[in-house]
């Protein structure tokens, strides 16, 4: 596992990153768009690959009926161990977001490296950890990982927490993201991705394609579920090509970033649309 006190080299951020952080102290990084704001009682700042595997943690969860204590614990560990990257190394042996180890039976690194593999492994670990709920979150992260760097994990714990409320839907219209101006996917092809990630992450959903657009509309009749889908399309908007995200009376574009009311179209209580570029 990497190791809390080893200093990590400098990575492209967005905005004032929360920063690589050694147990006490911090390590600047530069920063660069595109990337992401969450702010649910509390402010995050994310590069849009962090986002992306936030918001992916954040689902295999819920997918496995894992409390939302869990998610805090997962996330406050994926961001002690690799500042949420997919890393390809580590400490000897280590990979992934969470730094799992292949020759400590956590998996083959190509499936460790996949993050829904890495987040179901570590949620299965802290399921058998006995009475983790009543723990802190730098106990129970550390009873799953064994770092060196016991108490680490704990400087993550208020990130976590706001990202926790924003990614389980506790908050409206909590995840902000730019996107470069050249999409990663475009068109058909971005629709059929986005789709696809969104069923990996979530499980069984049904999605349809919306009328007069490129992209997919997930049906939801309880508020919260409905922004958990909606800021998920927001965290993986860049990696998919996700230009527009509407839910309720509030829609994001990929111009300005953020979230403003929608003007001249009736809300969509009961579905989540995405758009996806086109050209």
């Amino acid at each position: 596992m990497v190791a809390a006190g080893v200093a990590l080299a400098a990575v492209a951020g967005f905005g004032v990153y929360l920063g690589a952080r050694e147990f006490g102290h911090t390590l600047p990084i530069p920063t660069a768009a595109p990337g992401c704001v969450v702010e649910a009682d509390g402010r995050v700042t994310l590069n849009a690959e962090q986002m992306a595997n936030a918001a992916t943690i954040a689902a295999v969860g819920v997918r496995r009926n894992m409390p939302e204590r869990a998610v805090v614990v997962a996330l406050a560990t994926a961001f002690q161990e690799s500042r949420l990257r997919n890393l390809a190394g580590g400490d000897r042996d280590s990979v992934g977001l969470f730094q799992q180890r292949p020759s400590q039976g956590w998996g083959k690194p190509e499936q460790i490296q996949d993050p829904r593999y890495a987040a179901t492994k570590f949620y299965n670990a802290l399921k058998k950890v006995r009475g983790w709920e009543q723990m802190e979150v730098t106990v129970a992260a550390q009873r799953v990982q064994r770092s060196a760097y016991p108490r680490a994990y704990q400087q993550w714990a208020d990130e976590s927490e706001v990202l926790t409320r924003a990614l389980l839907g506790n908050a409206t219209g909590a995840v902000a993201c730019t996107v470069g101006r050249k999409p990663a996917m475009r068109g058909d092809a971005a629709a059929t991705a986005l789709t696809a990630g969104l069923k990996l992450d979530w499980g069984r959903l049904e999605t349809s394609v919306p009328a007069e657009s490129t992209g997919l509309a997930v049906p939801t009749t309880d508020p919260r579920v409905g922004w958990r889908y909606a800021h998920w399309l927001v965290s993986h908007a860049d990696d998919h090509g996700v230009k527009t995200v509407r839910f309720g009376d509030l829609q994001w574009t990929a111009d300005g970033g953020s979230w403003a009311p929608v003007k001249g179209v009736p809300p969509t209580p009961h579905q989540v649309v995405a758009e996806v570029f086109t050209e």
